[in-house]
């Protein structure tokens, strides 16, 4: 009896050592509303990505995207026209990868010295899936709110401390990202400074509610 709980001891601490690795290596990002992926980032475009190449700088290199810019939502003091999306090879290190010439993508990403690099940390996502409300926030809504912040709410409970902010509950009501107020609404400054979530989809559901909801 001994042996055999010798031997699955050893088996287990085996299994543990091989995965070590899974848990201390990959890409780890915070969770974002997307009106602050707008409002934090240097470009926001939509772009169809056309081609790529591998260029041999860094440890494991890094990727060029070929775009073909639909339209830019933010970044016009930075870069009149995108051509290319910079982005590391390996997604152990953040690193995208997109697919060529399939899709549309709404892109965002930071400016270095003239070029555009992303990342999974960076809001990117298929332009057919995104809600009705994400397409008009990066189209325009998002940037009336880009004086307001957006606060997580993981535990209850948990407020508002200025007006300025807005309450995102989604890791309370639906189990994490994307949820409800990620899809549906953007946070607005409104009179006298006070911030709320807004959701104006449709002329008959134009709602303006208060910062602790929904």
């Amino acid at each position: 009896m001994q042996s055999v709980y010798q031997h699955l001891i050893s088996l287990l601490l085996v299994f543990s050592s091989l995965q070590v690795p899974q848990l201390t290596e990959g890409c780890s990002c915070a969770l974002g509303h997307p009106q602050d992926a707008f409002c934090n980032s240097d470009i926001v475009i939509r772009a169809k990505v056309v081609g790529k190449k591998l260029l041999r700088d860094g440890p494991f290199g890094t990727m060029r995207y070929t775009i073909k810019q639909m339209k830019m939502y933010k970044g016009f003091e930075k870069v009149q026209h995108v051509q290319h999306i910079y982005t590391d090879a390996s997604e152990s290190l953040c690193g995208v990868k997109f697919e060529i010439n399939k899709y549309q993508y709404l892109i965002t990403g930071r400016v270095y010295e003239d070029k555009v690099y992303t990342g999974l940390c960076n809001f990117n996502e298929r332009w057919e899936r995104l809600s009705l409300a994400q397409k008009k926030g990066f189209n325009h809504r998002y940037q009336l709110g880009c004086n307001c912040r957006i606060k997580p709410c993981h535990y209850l409970p948990c407020f508002v401390t200025s007006k300025n902010e807005c309450l995102w509950t989604d890791m309370l009501s639906h189990f994490g990202y994307p949820g409800y107020q990620s899809r549906h609404y953007a946070c607005i400054q409104q009179k006298e400074g006070y911030c709320s979530w807004y959701r104006g989809m449709t002329t008959r559901d134009k709602t303006v509610i208060n910062a602790t909801d929904p």
